[in-house]
């Protein structure tokens, strides 16, 4: 497979930054660096391919209830607000095991680009790679 990456991909989550202010706080998950932050929506009993990409790591932001998250081989439910770390070339994989749509935000580090990925195994007989 073609390596896609072409701008810094980090090697671990990137540090969150926690800004108190009088009325609360606030996170800052991608401070000042480029990224490509896309809002992933699931229906229910659905699910992404089991994939990996060659040119981006993930942070994956879980905000409803129902979300299934495969990283590597290990398959976990996840809770709102929950933050989940995928590396470049790892594979993973979102479900939504609820009765309601489940939603992740998703901040990608790297060359967020369709050609990059790989994948494993898919509902909609999709391509081993691309789009």
């Amino acid at each position: 497979m073609t390596h896609y990456a072409t701008k810094p991909i980090p090697d671990r989550k990137p540090d969150v930054a926690l800004v108190e202010r009088p009325w609360g706080s606030f996170r800052q998950f991608a401070f000042n660096r480029e990224c490509t932050v896309s809002l992933m929506e699931v229906k229910p009993g659905q699910r992404l391919s089991l994939q990996s990409h060659t040119g981006r790591a993930e942070l994956w932001i879980v905000l409803d209830p129902g979300a299934r998250v495969q990283i590597g081989d290990a398959i976990r439910d996840c809770e709102p607000g929950e933050e989940l770390w995928i590396p470049v070339n790892e594979k993973h994989r979102l479900s939504c095991a609820g009765d309601r749509p489940c939603r992740v935000l998703e901040v990608a580090f790297g060359n967020w680009q369709q050609e990059d990925i790989a994948r494993y195994e898919d509902d909609f007989k999709r391509p081993e790679t691309g789009e």
